[in-house]
């Protein structure tokens, strides 16, 4: 199956129905004055999160969805029937843009919410409707109004408390795995992970939070290298960001020069994610003989300048994890008592959040741009967006 977190819709909803034009026709009842009755509403276009989705897969095979019309009205003042209601299921952190006017038309962070995304027509009125003491055999009805047609783009992030940065191969999965139940694929090769991973980490009763697994950066990814920087729009939501690094890495490498690596493309993608608080966490620690680890962590430390918190880990064996863990949960309650507390606090951190989905839309619309043309430039006719869709296929066990 594919991880799909865009597509674009049309929806529109249904037409109201067409008043009537009728009079009562009966023996003995020579006067029986009008009886057109009311055409029905037109049914209207709503968008549900649902927790059993976790991608709009569904959405890149079938693009034009429509509600019901309303029916006509009829004689002896009949009403016409309204027309169902469309119901469009989609995954928990979904945000609905109108593609036209680049409105946020809604943000569905929660299972069951309901967002109304296209008005359904209004019913005509049948003939009965303008009798009056001075026209008892009227003969105007009105029509049903149109359905609002509308076409969306539906941006599917992810909902985590804690996001994970780092170059691919720096320890991401394996940490995840290390601390949660989540189960995310583990290899020797970089781009091990292509979809995002979300994990729930248990401190302890009653104390978790949610952290998210995005596949890894490299450098030059807002231009397009590697899987590029489409999947930061995933850190979006998050609170904290954790910046995993190998103090060993394989190739030689220096961590300090990776770490600066990963900022540099977070700057380019947005400078607002780049002002979130963000730890450093030095992984694979056990790779350094024990008696050298304190110093060669401090050189990191060092060459980096860095004044924010650091700890030392090695997501294989478990060392440090609990203590990163337990602090990540104590600053996580923290923030969450400092906003409920203060509302300014929530208001500023509601604005953040709009100004990084803004930059982060942004983004994402120039390097399709830059994609789009290079493979124009390479004479490929069978361009298309859906190759931005990473493909999964999951093996027999």
């Amino acid at each position: 199956m594919k991880f799909v977190d865009e597509a674009t819709i049309q929806v529109e909803a249904g037409k109201g129905g067409h008043g009537c034009l009728s009079f009562r026709r009966e023996k003995y009842v020579p006067r029986g004055g009008p009886d057109g009755g009311d055409g029905g509403d037109g049914g209207s276009v709503y968008l549900e999160a649902q927790e059993a989705l976790n991608t709009l897969i569904d959405y890149r095979f079938k693009r034009k969805f429509k509600a019901q019309s309303g029916e006509p009205g009829a004689g002896r003042n009949c009403s016409g029937s309204m027309g169902e209601d469309l119901v469009l299921p989609v995954p928990v952190g979904t945000t609905v843009v109108d593609v036209d006017t680049h409105e946020v038309l809604g943000d569905l962070t929660r299972a069951g919410d309901r967002l109304k995304v296209a008005q359904g027509g209004f019913h005509g009125l049948g003939n009965t409707r303008y009798k009056s003491s001075v026209n008892q055999a009227p003969r105007q009805t009105s029509k049903g109004s149109e359905g609002e047609l509308r076409n969306l783009r539906l941006e599917l992030k992810v909902l985590a408390d804690v996001g994970l940065l780092g170059l691919p191969n720096a320890g991401k999965s394996t940490f995840i795995r290390s601390v949660s139940a989540a189960t995310p694929k583990v290899a020797d090769y970089p781009f091990t992970t292509l979809v995002p991973n979300l994990g729930v980490v248990s401190v302890q009763a009653h104390q978790s939070f949610v952290i998210a697994d995005i596949p890894g950066l490299i450098e030059g990814a807002a231009e397009g290298a590697g899987l590029g920087i489409r999947f930061l729009k995933h850190l979006v939501r998050t609170r904290l960001l954790l910046h995993l690094v190998d103090v060993a890495p394989y190739d030689g490498s220096s961590p300090a020069d990776n770490v600066r690596a990963i900022a540099r493309e977070l700057e380019k993608f947005s400078e607002t994610l780049a002002s979130r608080e963000r730890w450093l966490v030095l992984n694979k620690v056990d790779m350094v003989p024990a008696e050298d680890r304190d110093a060669h962590c401090q050189a990191i430390v060092d060459d980096l300048g860095w004044e924010g918190p650091v700890f030392a880990i090695s997501a294989l064996s478990g060392e440090g994890t609990k203590p990163l863990t337990q602090a990540v949960m104590r600053w996580i309650e923290d923030r969450a008592a400092e906003e409920a507390e203060n509302p300014e606090v929530a208001q500023r951190e509601a604005e953040r959040r709009r100004r990084m989905d803004e930059e982060a839309r942004e983004q994402i619309e120039a390097e399709k741009r830059a994609r789009r043309a290079a493979r124009q430039n390479d004479d490929d006719d069978d361009f298309d967006d859906d190759d931005y869709d990473v493909e999964v296929v999951y093996a027999p066990e």
